[in-house]
């Protein structure tokens, strides 16, 4: 049954409002800290009422959560989705690295979000940050168990600590350097691939 086109019209007019909200809400958290972002920073910067913000949340956390699933989720899909194109181990895990530094300075946001503002901030944000985070050191996990047959330098890791060690030096150099602007994305990823993609 075909749905009519008015409620197409609706349902796109209100999947833009709330995509209004998501990036306002993205913008203060990442420009103002979660802290002091309220829900009236979001609303006004979105140009919504706060009725319509509490329609698709049901508080600045619930809201918080939500934008770093579907914010921080695309750019690890990204990330994963690139590093599937190499030929190899090695290619693979370098094209990860590479791309998750480079996504995180292009959309500096996001990458706020994920590595600044949501450390420590409520259990529910820890477990989509943990989440998040998870996709990306399990990835690299299965590219070290692949490549410990045939490749000296992995043959003695442990897959599971090198994907965490992975994320968690990437996460922090990116991190560090998003606050102390004056490395490039290019320089910290290939410095990065030498230590955990020689």
């Amino acid at each position: 049954m075909a749905v009519p086109s008015a409620q197409l019209r609706r349902d796109a007019r209100v999947e833009r409002r709330r995509r209004r909200i998501v990036e306002a809400a993205l913008s203060n958290f990442a420009s103002r800290g979660y802290t002091v972002t309220s829900v009236d920073d979001v609303v006004t910067r979105a140009r919504v009422s706060k009725s319509a913000f509490y329609e698709f949340f049901d508080s600045k956390e619930h809201c918080f959560r939500e934008v770093l699933e579907e914010e921080g989720g695309a750019l690890i899909h990204e990330v994963l989705t690139d590093a599937a194109t190499g030929h190899d181990h090695h290619s693979r895990l370098r094209l990860g690295i590479s791309r998750f530094v480079h996504e995180c300075f292009s959309r500096p946001d996001v990458a706020r979000l994920l590595i600044v503002e949501s450390v420590g901030l409520s259990e529910g944000v820890e477990a989509v940050r943990h989440a998040l985070q998870a996709r990306f050191a399990d990835a690299v996990a299965e590219e070290v168990r692949h490549a410990m047959t045939h490749d000296a330098f992995y043959a003695d890791k442990d897959p599971a600590v090198f994907g965490r060690a992975v994320v968690g030096a990437v996460s922090d150099a990116v991190g560090y350097f998003l606050t102390h602007p004056g490395v490039d994305a290019e320089s910290l990823a290939d410095s990065l691939c030498v230590i955990f993609a020689p």
